[in-house]
């Protein structure tokens, strides 16, 4: 028995790196100023560092004609993205609108969308390919006339799969619809391209990337009106009052300065690994199902369904040795919705394993842990 298990959960969270830890540690206790009080120069200092860090973003990731707003994280990011839009939509057009989104998003995009139907707006939920993909014809048949927003995940944080999102959005640009997507899992996994300044609203976590938890932003375009949830303070353009953590925002700037130069490199290290698990997982057992597109994939990520066991004894046994999950990090211990949406069965959902690769996983984690699995399967069957 390992004394400490092995590491395969970076999906749910990564450990702050040194760079950004020691980036931030000036302004745990010597710079500690409120951003938000310029009326001294200890605030003018913070508030010239918030927009210093603000900057460093907009350069890293070449962005342009874009509002970066920080929140606490991509769940308020997302929340602040649809329901503040579609409110916004409400209270100019006097309309419920139509949105479609796809059933195996996050539950920080379901939820809040859920949230929006109890208020009167019209939902679509399509239901991916099995291979966890959309079908770009399936998504244009669900276009309505009163469609004004679509929100779809550019990766998926279970199984990996990276959606046509080019595609889906010449279709919304084409028709006027604002399109939103959770980038929550990618930044510094793969090459965004054009993308971020394709889309018009984008969601980005801190804690994804080795850096901080409790820091996230929405990137809107300029042009694009939201109504606030949050009041009080007038901060963020006025979209999201409180004030702002100036150490997490240092870090979360780092973070992504540290994820994009580094993004080819250690994209091609994790597909490596990537690829040695699941080859040493299916060479040594069977009714082994693969979850999702392979190819079209992040690097980090492999999600399968373990045939003919209790799912929940799989789970127990390599809880001890191996830590990795059934299914996101905040379903609470459900079955994934997600896998229920590719035809798996409620069985089959439950005997998945979500195993996500991180810059610290070494070749002899992986081989250790391509035993492990394999011993246990063979226990319980």
């Amino acid at each position: 028995m390992l004394s400490t298990p092995i590491l395969l959960d970076y999906q749910s969270s990564t450990p702050c790196s040194k760079d950004v830890v020691d980036s931030m540690k000036p302004f745990w206790s010597d710079i500690f100023s409120n951003p938000s009080s310029k009326s001294n120069l200890a605030g003018i200092n913070a508030s010239a560092i918030l927009e210093a860090s603000r900057e460093s973003i907009k350069q890293n990731l070449f962005l342009k004609n874009k509002k970066i707003i920080f929140t606490s994280g991509a769940t308020e990011s997302n929340n602040l993205a649809l329901i503040g839009f579609a409110r916004n939509y409400y209270k100019k057009t006097g309309n419920y609108g139509h949105i479609i989104t796809l059933k195996t998003e996050h539950k920080a995009v379901l939820e809040p969308l859920n949230q929006l139907k109890k208020e009167g707006f019209v939902v679509t939920e399509i239901t991916p390919e099995t291979d966890g993909l959309i079908s770009e014809g399936h998504f244009e048949k669900n276009i309505r006339g009163d469609t004004f927003m679509v929100s779809v995940m550019l990766a998926n944080n279970e199984i990996g799969v990276i959606q046509p999102i080019e595609n889906i959005s010449r279709m919304c640009k084409s028709r006027g619809i604002i399109f939103h997507s959770d980038f929550a899992q990618c930044l510094g996994y793969m090459e965004l391209g054009n993308l971020l300044s394709d889309l018009n609203m984008i969601t980005m976590s801190s804690h994804k990337i080795y850096g901080p938890k409790g820091i996230g932003l929405l990137l809107i375009d300029e042009e694009i009106n939201l109504e606030p949830l949050i009041f009080g303070g007038d901060q963020e353009y006025g979209l999201r009052s409180g004030t702002l953590p100036l150490p997490l925002i240092v870090g979360f700037a780092k973070a992504i300065e540290i994820a994009v130069f580094n993004q080819k490199k250690n994209a091609e290290k994790l597909l490596s690994y990537r690829n040695t698990l699941l080859e040493g997982l299916l060479e040594n057992n069977s009714g082994l199902l693969i979850n999702g597109s392979i190819e079209k994939r992040l690097p980090h990520n492999l999600n399968l369904t373990v045939l003919d066991l209790n799912g929940a004894k799989l789970h127990k046994l390599l809880k001890s040795k191996i830590i990795c999950s059934s299914g996101s990090a905040c379903s609470n211990g459900e079955p994934s919705h997600v896998l229920l949406s590719l035809g798996r069965s409620f069985k089959e959902a439950e005997s998945s394993i979500r195993l996500s690769i991180g810059l610290s996983t070494n070749l002899k984690d992986i081989k250790q842990s391509i035993n492990i699995i394999t011993n246990t399967i063979n226990s319980l069957r």
